[in-house]
């Protein structure tokens, strides 16, 4: 009997320590996985391209080393430097429910504590959204601090043009800064977005998957607008130069946020319904609006975004979006390491520059939408 139970202890050991060391990284390498694999053939001139910068990656959300390569997911520093990446913008994804579609979603269930339980995360995190996604904050700065200069964390103009400064001398940097998909990690208290400020945070998407406090998701139920607590939370990210993403936010929010700020807002990851008509995506009026605006608008590089599994059906959606608002209002917004087949990872971006050259864009154009539309809008409208 004695035996037996020994036995059974130790299959119980095992299953534990195997789930711990082996659930979060399959979920990883399930999970974010490309169309394309490398290696991708870049063209004579793709490594002079000055600034190359995209608008939206999960990478922190997943328990890596982002200094060191890995061989699956989408970004970290060794590949972002052999892609002649300027700047990548990490999002912090801190809740998402259950069996996540884009069309309808409840806030009831939370897959993200379960993965931060997996993971090993802080016990805080098992619990608090806010706690969780300032740990997501506070990784990317601990990778800058260990990068041996390698990696900057921007969160301000001056930074920015410093940066760009120093890099036209030295291509072996490279530049993060963090946005928030969803205000749930404010936890329904404005006092938090001082803090989010305070560790660097500079865009907010209002919604993700599902409605919350602030404002209605275009995956949500009632699909709703901005709450009068939303519109406080606007007023104060302007205050404070916090931008506002409309990625994810519903139709109504979206309306109601142009009704209430004049200035630029960006949409970091997205579709357009005019090339591939579906929730997620934006429609014409609202692209039209946001251009008036000198917004960005950052195409994704996942089939739902674009219809389709390639570099040219990005390039469709972004010669469209270009021929709807202008050329220095479109930019890359990847989704990469969202938990969705991406085209490519990182490494694939000469792949957008060879079908932006088949849509007739210029040398120059193509510079302005694979990054230099990014650097302009932040030297525009970050902190000084």
């Amino acid at each position: 009997m004695k035996l037996i139970l020994k036995i059974i202890v130790a299959i119980v050991v095992a299953a534990i320590i195997g789930f711990f060391a082996l659930a979060p990284a399959y979920i990883d390498k399930s999970k974010n996985t490309v169309s394309i694999p490398p290696p991708h053939k870049k063209n004579s001139w793709y490594d002079s391209i000055p600034f190359i910068a995209d608008l939206h990656c999960d990478e922190l959300l997943w328990d890596r080393d982002l200094l060191k390569q890995i061989h699956y997911g989408h970004v970290d520093l060794p590949r972002m430097l052999k892609a002649n990446m300027a700047l990548q913008v990490f999002s912090v994804v801190s809740k998402v429910p259950s069996g996540i579609n884009i069309e309808a979603n409840d806030g009831n269930s939370d897959q993200i504590a379960l993965l931060s339980f997996a993971q090993l995360r802080p016990i805080s995190n098992w619990f608090s959204i806010k706690a969780r996604a300032l740990n997501q904050c506070a990784a990317l700065h601990y990778f800058a601090k260990q990068s041996d200069g390698k990696l900057r964390v921007i969160t301000s103009r001056t930074e920015l043009k410093k940066f760009i400064t120093d890099r036209k001398n030295d291509r072996s940097i490279t530049s993060g800064m963090l946005g928030l998909e969803g205000a749930q990690p404010l936890e329904g208290d404005l006092k938090n977005l001082d803090e989010f400020y305070k560790i660097g945070v500079r865009y907010i998407g209002l919604a993700h998957f599902f409605d919350n406090e602030w404002a209605g998701s275009a995956h949500g139920l009632k699909k709703g607008g901005l709450t009068t607590i939303g519109k406080k939370l606007i007023r104060k990210m302007d205050s404070l130069h916090i931008l506002i993403d409309l990625a994810h936010s519903s139709q109504q929010t979206i309306n109601d946020v142009l009704a209430l700020h004049n200035g630029p807002v960006l949409v970091s990851h997205t579709g357009v319904k005019g090339v591939c008509n579906n929730q997620r995506n934006l429609t014409d009026a609202h692209l039209v609006e946001i251009g008036k605006r000198n917004g960005l608008v950052g195409i994704g590089l996942w089939e739902t975004a674009v219809c389709g599994k390639d570099a040219t059906a990005t390039a469709k959606s972004i010669r469209y979006a270009v021929d709807k608002i202008g050329i220095d209002k479109v930019a890359l917004g990847s989704d990469w390491d969202g938990a969705f087949e991406m085209h490519f990872d990182v490494t694939g971006i000469p792949l957008i520059v060879a079908a932006l050259q088949k849509e007739n864009f210029t040398r120059s154009e193509i510079e302005m939408i694979v990054g230099g539309n990014v650097r302009d809008f932040f030297l525009r409208n970050l902190p000084q």
